[in-house]
């Protein structure tokens, strides 16, 4: 014991805060659970969670289970028949058309390169894929929590957090998700990333961008904390994949653009300001806490935040500041239904629990003035 106090200084963040700002710290985290649990909006009960799907989207109204069967089965059909020939967009919007899903904006057509991926390797093959990148992932987290101060102490149960975050959307059924590949693939480059070691990084984040442009601010993130670095080298390599992005981007839309009219279904805003219950619900449904109580869950989705603010370290920084963004995001955009956009970040989400405990017990002796 008198070792680990002796080696805490090196990562804990809130060693060294005054007592009163330390006080303020704990006050807010308090008021922040209690308001988590008392404005919890998972209003789709865990049986409408990832429990039997996850693949709950702009689909229409209706039954919930057939509404999640639709919408895994219209990303089947999709990659079914362009493995057959057809082209992704015409087939996309034939699909979603066909089966009541809206096709405006033109972003609620998803981006083709899963599609190109599952007609190549096909549904074994994709099976592969999957356990490679969960064994890759696995990888990386191990050698970079080794390499990280208080990181090695605490490897074995990180790990198996980040186990536990993936678990939930790397099932065989689930690998249609778009999600569910971007999250694995925003690990594995968080893993890999290293301060003037980035290109591996670099890769894996594209693929990221390249399958959903939800991980788009996991990018300006990376090439933000390059720019504070003054690593000008791979800033210029992070704006570059995010023009590179915009321009893809700007190609899928006029496709899609010119396959549809103003008679075709629309959907509904995404910038919907659901709050800090928008934020929990998502994390709880795309988590195993769908199993808990909301107003349990609710509290338990925020609490691996405090643990990776408390992790002093380039890791602990970085994860501090991706997850409490995207966290916002949740709060501001995404209907009820798009819970599962929370596959993002799921991944390893869980691991701040790991430093939980020393980030409360130093924030409370910081408190006490010790």
């Amino acid at each position: 014991m008198a070792g680990l106090r002796g080696r805490a200084p090196k990562w804990d963040r809130f060693n060294h805060w005054a007592p009163g700002a330390a006080v303020l710290v704990l006050l807010f985290w308090v008021l922040l659970l209690a308001a988590a649990a008392l404005t919890d909006r998972s209003e789709l009960e865990p049986e409408a969670g990832p429990a039997p799907s996850t693949g709950i989207a702009e689909g229409p109204a209706g039954d919930e289970d057939d509404a999640r069967d639709r919408d895994l089965a219209l990303y089947d059909v999709i990659a079914e028949r362009f493995a057959a020939g057809e082209n992704y967009h015409a087939v996309a919007v034939e699909e979603q058309r066909a089966r009541g899903f809206p096709v405006r904006p033109e972003l609620a057509v998803r981006l083709p390169t899963l599609a190109y991926l599952t007609a190549w390797l096909g549904q074994e093959g994709m099976i592969v894929l999957a356990a490679g990148l969960a064994l890759l992932t696995l990888l990386a987290w191990y050698r970079r929590l080794g390499d990280e101060p208080g990181g090695e102490e605490h490897r074995t149960i990180a790990l198996l957090l980040l186990v536990i975050g993936a678990g939930m959307g790397l099932k065989p059924q689930y690998l249609v998700l778009h999600e569910v590949w971007a999250g694995v693939l925003l690990a594995l480059s968080f893993g890999l990333h290293r301060p003037g070691k980035w290109k591996l990084a670099w890769l894996a984040a594209a693929a990221a961008l390249a399958i959903r442009e939800h991980a788009l601010p996991f990018v300006l993130l990376m090439g933000a904390m390059a720019m504070y670095r003054r690593d000008w080298r791979e800033t210029a390599a992070w704006g570059f994949l995010v023009l590179v992005f915009l321009i893809g981007l700007a190609v899928h839309l006029a496709e899609v653009g010119q396959l549809i009219s103003d008679a075709d279904p629309a959907s509904p805003s995404w910038l919907v300001f659901r709050g800090l219950g928008g934020w929990t619900s998502s994390i709880a449904l795309s988590s195993t806490l769908y199993l808990l109580p909301g107003v349990v869950a609710a509290p338990l989705a925020l609490l691996p935040l405090l643990g990776w603010a408390g992790w002093k370290s380039n890791a602990g920084l970085f994860g501090l500041l991706l997850f409490a963004g995207y966290g916002v995001f949740f709060m501001l955009a995404g209907r009820d239904n798009n819970f599962y956009w929370a596959l993002m970040v799921t991944p390893c989400w869980f691991m701040g629990l790991v430093f939980l405990p020393r980030s409360v017990r130093s924030l409370w002796n910081s408190a006490r003035g010790h």
